[in-house]
Parts: C-alpha cells; structure tokens; sequence
C-alpha cells in the first residue's frame, strides 16, 4: 500500500488502508483518511487533512505555506481537505492565513485537473468542477456545482454562486451570482447556466424564472438595490431566487456585468 521509496514522517497519520506512491514525501501533522490514494511524486506538507476516498495525482503539492508576504512561519494554519476528491496532475494548494481564518477548504466531490491553484484561504464547496489550468488568488469562495472553463483567473476575495458557469481563460474580477454564466477578459455575464440546470434537474418551469430574475437584475438598468426590490415577488415561490437576491445583498466587490 505504501511503496518503500516514499517518505513519510513518523508524526503523520495515515489509515492504514492509504496508498502512497514511489517518491511521495509527507509531512509531520498531516492526516489521510481511509481509501484515498496518493500517487508518486506527490508532496503534502502540514498541518493538513485529507478525508476519505480521494485520488492526489502525481507532482500535486498540498499543503505548502501561502504565497502571501504576510504569512509567517510561525502562523499555525491548516489545508482541510473533504472525501471523495479528483485532484489531478501538479495541482496546489496552500494553508491558511490568520488574517484570512486559519484555513485553506476544499469540500467532498470536486473534480480538480491538471495545473489548478487554489491559494489560501479559499473556500470550496462540493461537486464543483475545475477545468485545466484554473487558478484562484486568495480568499475567494466557489459554491456548490460551480464549473470554472480551462484557464479561468479568479481575482482575490471574489465570490462565485451555486450553479455558476465560467467559459475558458475566463478573467473574474468581481463576485458572479448564482446560476449565472460568464465568460471573458474581463469576464462578462452571458444568460444563466442553462444546460448545467437542466443537466442537475432543474424543471423548464424553474429554468424559465431564473432566466426571468436574470433580466430583472441585468437587462433593466437597475442598481443592485433596485434589482433586490424588484426580486422579492419571485423570491416568495421560489427559494432559488432567494438565493440570488441573498447573494445580491453579500456582495461587496459587485457583481460581474
């Protein structure tokens, strides 16, 4: 299970059904849960968790200190990494920050490929999908089922709502709604993520609104405020508009136009 070209610390802790590959180096405070499976060349450093069922592709690093010049080696900050996750070939991801809450987390059943950054302090949730070459500075916040095209730059601080889209080489630099599709440099807002709703089970009914609530927020020269008011009607039958109209309200960097 574990190949004797590895090198493990003695401190880390690993279920004893992990499988560690040729030439993978793991750290002191570093915990891996049962059934996941680390490829060679891989490098996790700690503190940092990894749950269950994971596969960590080779030349990954996990859990390397953040690329912020305000760290210090002395901050105690932590990658957590959730179950069942595709992390693929030379992905990394860094640990927290104290200034931004100790901690790097990534959810359950993401599919991360090849080349991705995920700098500290972000927080992923789960089903989420990262094409090749995605990269986000820090701080920023993916949702549950947001997809990010290849090559898809995420400015610092930045939000991205459930059921989000990005087309390829992408450049985000302010929050993206719920349900919304953007795409470009800099990115822009092109309708909602149609065929990804469907695709999930969303009803031609439910499909219609959004499309609706898009327009209220995008097509009728209304402030962000404006957009709320007009909202709240939708929102009182439809929970996925409330989902927008709270996104609206948290929204501090504005959203992608």
């Amino acid at each position: 299970m574990i190949s004797p070209h590895a090198l493990i610390d003695p401190k880390a802790e690993l279920d004893s059904t992990v499988q560690v590959g040729p030439f993978s180096v793991i750290d002191a405070n570093v915990k891996i849960a049962a059934g996941t499976k680390i490829g060679p060349h891989v490098v996790i450093k700690g503190p940092t968790t990894i749950g269950q069922d994971n596969n960590i592709y080779q030349f990954a690093s996990l859990g390397e200190i953040p690329q912020d010049k305000k760290y210090d080696d002395n901050e105690n900050t932590y990658l957590e990494i959730g179950d069942r996750n595709e992390i693929r070939e030379y992905c990394t991801m860094n640990r927290g920050t104290i200034q931004g809450g100790h901690v790097t987390r990534i959810g359950n059943d993401n599919w991360i490929m090849a080349y991705c950054h995920i700098a500290h302090d972000c927080q992923i949730g789960n089903n989420t999908i990262f094409a090749n070459g995605a990269s986000l500075a820090g701080h920023v916040q993916i949702a549950d089922h947001v997809i990010l095209g290849g090559f898809t730059l995420v400015h610092q601080f930045c939000m991205l709502g459930e059921h989000s889209f990005s087309g390829a080489n992408s450049l985000i630099f302010k929050d993206v709604p719920p349900f919304v599709t953007v795409w470009g440099n800099r990115a822009k807002a092109y309708g909602i993520n149609k065929e990804g709703l469907k695709r999930r089970g969303f009803s031609n009914e439910l499909v219609r609104v959004l499309h609706q609530a898009y327009k209220i927020i995008y097509k009728q020269n209304l402030t962000t405020d404006q957009a709320i008011e007009n909202l709240a009607e939708l929102g009182v039958k439809y929970p996925e508009v409330q989902q927008l109209t709270s996104f609206l309200r948290q929204s501090t960097r504005g959203i992608v136009r």
